[in-house]
This record gives structure tokens, C-alpha cells and sequence, in this order.
């Protein structure tokens, strides 16, 4: 005697937030998110894949997957299941990963992650429950909401003019090189069902075999959302909507491509290789020598672009790391290539630093008259300020902060260019921290200037900076 009952990679009973176990799923009468469900877990026990299968549940009316797949899941923030399914793939070669997601999960906010693992042809399975609408959230307008069709957003029917065309995944996919199949199936009568059923097991019977990525857009209804009832929503589903997203193989290139073809393990994490940029670096430098900061250099950058605020923290970086010291650079800018606002901060420290972000600088330099006002406060009492008179006005409080007055500009302008304001300050940053020497400093610059010809300036520029504040300005 053959029994049929529910597959094995189905929980027994399906426990969903408190009360007693139930039997049922808690999806809307009509809604196909469950006959996709049985589909899929059929597939897996066959092909024996249960104990091997990841499912990833996306945000929509199918966030509690991991309350009716028997295997591994994952919980993805709304569009993220392609990134977190090629996460889980490439950390766990053997798994079969499937990414379930909606059209308002999918198609709207995460078209880019859906492009992407495509692109790249990822060895995942994506199932696309498309009911043209978003069914969580009130039935508002979706991607694939229709010409006409009516949402709580589109009273009057989706209209090309105001809200564009729906998005149609299968075709735009299936223009990629690197997908191996992609197919549209629909579940409104048996003979679609078995062909929906088919395509899915073809997709995850691909992955097993290491085919690459396999894309299944399952046309469903949503009769609440829909505001039909699950009979009428399955024939207009059956006679309109299959108009507009015809059913049908877009791609399939699975007898194109070897078994196992599809072969992306990596080497076990190295910690070693972390620092290969760091250890380039410092080649570019040169040998380090072991410099004893008088403390840790908590440092902010600040001015217009175009003033060298970037360079001057990487040269100090470069410094630093040269010292024998951990170093930190985060830039900070905006969008225009001169004159915007530009900042960064630096760490220079003899101890392992856990945030390159500087809040409170103990030491600041500023450039222009709107970095002294914006970061003056932040600084730490009895921090230093080192400001360029030539193009700032205003002057710091000295009760509360060492203050260093400077006019790089016009020093930089009689050393031979504005160009090299920032190294005039960079020289009296290290006059003022006593962190490093004169010496050492431009030992340095000089192995990390490209321009050659601009070497014998940039000496002249930190010389001067440096004895400017050692000589009291």
C-alpha cells in the first residue's frame, strides 16, 4: 500500500509564535505560497537534499519559512536573500542554498542583489513568487503590478505614464552570459503545476550537480491582496496575467555546462594574508624603526579639497607606520573634486586601535574658517589646534587648547607652491606632538613622494613648518 503524506522536509508540526502547535501554515485561504512550499520540499527529500539545503527567507508573506523547511535557514533583511544565499554558498560549497522571495522583496528593493548574484552566476537556486502585488504589507503596488490592475496605492489601476511598466525578471536575467537556467512557470491549473513542479526540481537538481545559478519565476495569486476570491484569482491569473509575464524557458544552458563546473572554494581564512596591503606598505616606506610616541595621536584633518588634507593624513600614516606604530586613515568628503569640504581622521597608535573614527581629536588641524568652527568644540582640554592664519580669521580658545598659529599658505607660497601647505603643517605637527623628529620625518616623505622632481620642496616646506613652531613662531 502507498501512503502519501506530508514530506519529511516539512516540520512535523508547524509552531509559529505562541499556542499550541498547528497543523497549518499561516498563509491566506487561496494564497499559493503553500502549494510552492510542498513543491519545493518534495524535491528536496527525492533528490535527497533535506539534510544539505539552506533555505533563506526574505522579508514578505513567506518570513516564517523557518518555521515549516526542516533543514537550515537563514533570515535576510528585506532584498538581501541573493547576498546572504552567495554568503552561505561560498563559506559552504556542499550546501544547496535556496533564496525564496516575493516581488516586492525581489524585484523592487533587491533588484541590484538579484542582478548581481545572477551576474555572477552564482551555484544558488532563486524562486520568485510573483503575485504582482505586495501581500504583507495592505496589497499597495508592486514592480510587477500590471497595466490597470488595482493596489491600495493604484486605486485607478497601475498607469504607464505615472508609475512606469512591471518589471519582468525572466526576460531581464536571461539577457546575463552567466545564469545557467531561468524559466517562468505559473500554478493555476495541474498542467502548469507539473511543469511548475518540474522546473523546480530541474533548478535544485542543477545546483546539486554544480550548474550555477538557476532562476524559477513562479507566477501565484493573492487572492487577499487581489481582493478576489481564490477561484476567481486563480482564472484571471490563469487569462490575464499570464499575458503579460508569458510562461516559458528564458535560459537553459544546463547540457552546456560540465558537472561541477561551477567550483568557487576558497583557501581557509589566513590571518597572515590580512595585512599583505599593510606589509606593502611598509616596503614602500622602508624598513621601520621603532619610534616611543610621548602618547597615541588622535588626530582630524580638516579644510576645503583641493588643500591636500588627504595627503597630509596619509603622509602621516605612512609615518607612523614606518615608526613601527598602528596607524589608521579614514577620508571624509564631498562630492565636488575642489573646494568642497574635505576632512580625515588618523590614528597613530602603539596599541591595536578599535575604531579608525576620531570624535574627539586630541590633536586637529584646520584650514579654513568653517573646519575651526565645525570641530573646535570636539577637541579634547589641552588638545592641539594647529591653525593656518593665512586663510583663518577666527582663533581658538587658548585657555583650553594648545594652540599652534601658523601661515602655511604663505609659507608654502615663498617655498615655491600652495601646493605644499599641507607638508608646512605636517611639519609643524611633529614640532608640536614631539612624536617624531625632523629627520625621520623627511626620511620618509622622501621615499613616499612620487614626483621626485618635488622632493627638494617638500623638504624645504616641512623644514620650515617644523622650526616655525620650535622657534615659538
Amino acid at each position: 500500500m502507498k501512503v502519501y503524506e506530508k514530506s519529511s522536509a516539512f516540520f512535523p508540526v508547524f509552531e509559529r509564535k505562541t499556542g499550541p502547535a498547528q497543523e497549518a501554515s499561516h498563509y491566506c485561504p487561496g494564497c499559493g505560497h503553500g502549494n510552492i512550499h510542498k513543491m519545493i520540499t518534495e524535491a528536496m527529500e527525492d533528490l535527497n537534499l533535506t539534510e544539505r539545503s539552506v533555505f533563506v527567507s526574505p522579508v514578505g508573506c513567506s518570513v516564517f519559512g523557518y518555521y515549516y523547511f526542516n533543514c537550515g535557514n537563514f533570515q535576510a533583511a528585506h532584498g538581501r536573500a541573493p547576498a546572504v544565499a552567495t554568503a552561505v554558498k561560498r563559506t559552504n560549497p556542499e550546501a544547496i542554498v535556496i533564496s525564496y522571495q516575493g516581488d516586492g522583496d525581489l524585484a523592487a528593493i533587491g533588484t541590484a542583489e538579484t542582478i548581481h548574484a545572477a551576474n555572477r552566476g552564482e551555484n544558488i537556486c532563486v524562486f520568485f513568487v510573483n503575485n504582482a502585488i505586495y501581500g504583507m504589507t495592505g496589497g499597495q503596488m508592486a514592480p510587477t503590478t500590471m497595466i490597470g490592475q488595482r493596489s491600495t496605492t493604484t486605486p485607478l489601476g497601475r498607469i504607464t505614464e505615472t508609475h512606469g511598466n512591471p518589471i519582468k525578471m525572466a526576460e531581464m536575467l536571461s539577457t546575463l552570459p552567466a545564469p545557467t537556467y531561468i524559466e517562468r512557470v505559473a500554478i493555476g491549473n495541474s498542467k502548469q503545476i507539473m511543469k511548475a513542479r518540474k522546473a523546480i526540481r530541474k533548478a535544485l537538481k542543477n545546483q546539486s550537480e554544480g550548474k550555477g545559478y538557476s532562476f524559477v519565476e513562479i507566477l501565484s495569486v493573492c487572492p487577499t491582496g487581489w481582493k478576489m476570491d481564490p477561484v476567481a484569482a486563480r482564472d484571471w491569473l490563469m487569462e490575464d496575467m499570464v499575458k503579460v509575464f508569458p510562461l516559458g524557458v528564458y535560459k537553459d544552458e544546463t547540457d552546456n555546462v560540465d558537472n561541477g563546473a561551477w567550483d568557487r572554494t576558497f583557501a581557509p581564512y589566513e590571518p597572515e594574508k590580512v595585512n599583505v596591503y599593510l606589509d606593502q606598505l611598509k616596503s614602500q616606506v622602508g624598513d621601520t624603526q621603532e619610534v616611543k610616541l610621548p602618547y597615541d595621536l588622535q588626530c582630524k584633518f580638516a579644510g576645503f579639497g583641493g588643500q591636500g588634507i588627504l595627503t597630509l593624513g596619509l603622509f602621516l600614516s605612512q609615518i607612523g607606520m614606518r615608526g613601527g606604530q598602528e596607524v589608521s586613515w579614514f577620508p571624509a568628503y564631498g562630492p565636488e573634486m575642489r573646494g568642497g569640504t574635505a576632512n580625515c581622521s588618523v590614528n597613530v597608535s602603539a596599541t591595536r586601535i578599535g575604531t579608525p573614527l576620531v570624535d574627539h581629536p586630541n590633536v586637529l588641524v584646520v584650514m579654513n574658517q568653517p573646519s575651526l568652527e565645525a570641530f573646535e568644540h570636539e577637541v579634547v582640554d589641552g588638545g592641539t589646534i594647529i591653525v593656518d592664519t593665512t586663510v583663518i580669521e577666527g582663533r581658538p580658545d587658548a585657555d583650553r587648547l594648545n594652540v599652534v598659529l601658523i601661515p602655511a599658505s604663505d609659507i608654502a607660497d615663498e617655498v615655491g607652491t600652495p601646493k605644499v601647505a599641507n607638508v608646512v603643517i605636517l611639519g609643524a605637527l611633529a614640532a608640536a606632538t614631539d612624536a617624531f623628529s625632523m629627520e625621520f620625518c623627511q626620511d620618509t616623505l622622501r621615499r613616499v613622494i612620487k614626483k621626485k622632481s618635488l622632493v627638494d620642496m617638500n623638504m624645504e616646506a616641512f623644514r620650515r613648518g617644523y622650526e616655525h613652531v620650535k622657534n615659538g613662531g
